[in-house]
């Protein structure tokens, strides 16, 4: 029964896989995702209570989004490219969001390894037909 509602639900979104372009567009848009994922999570650990437990909710939903659009992109992206995108939006943004939402540090070589990460995402976006 699950199985069948699962494959009804996910065959539900194939017109999503029309398009080469809307997969990076889901694969970006899952990789943000993956950046409200962590912050939720870094949230649970500086709350208490109610605001804990809503914060741990709102990690297991864009945790779950996240997966099912890196599932729909992952149809007709590679799957080594496309993973390799999504975890480097997450990486990105987590550590951005790291730095103006929780203060941690921009240091020189912080920040140097991030643009470096970014160029690498760039380019494997360039080089995947």
């Amino acid at each position: 029964m699950i199985d069948k509602l699962c494959q009804t639900f996910f065959n539900t979104f194939d017109f999503i896989n029309s398009s080469y372009n809307m997969n990076w567009i889901l694969l970006i848009i899952g990789g943000l995702f993956e950046v409200g994922f962590a912050a939720c999570l870094g949230k649970v650990n500086e709350t208490t209570g109610l605001e804990s437990r809503l914060w741990f909710l709102g990690f297991l939903v864009s945790l779950a989004i996240s997966m099912f659009l890196l599932i729909q992109a992952t149809k007709t992206l590679p799957i080594g490219t496309a993973y390799a995108v999504w975890t480097g939006i997450g990486a990105v943004g987590t550590v951005l969001v790291g730095i103006f939402y929780f203060n941690e540090p921009a240091t020189f070589w912080r920040v140097f390894f991030l643009s470096t990460l970014i160029l690498s995402i760039v380019g494997l976006k360039f080089v995947t037909n």
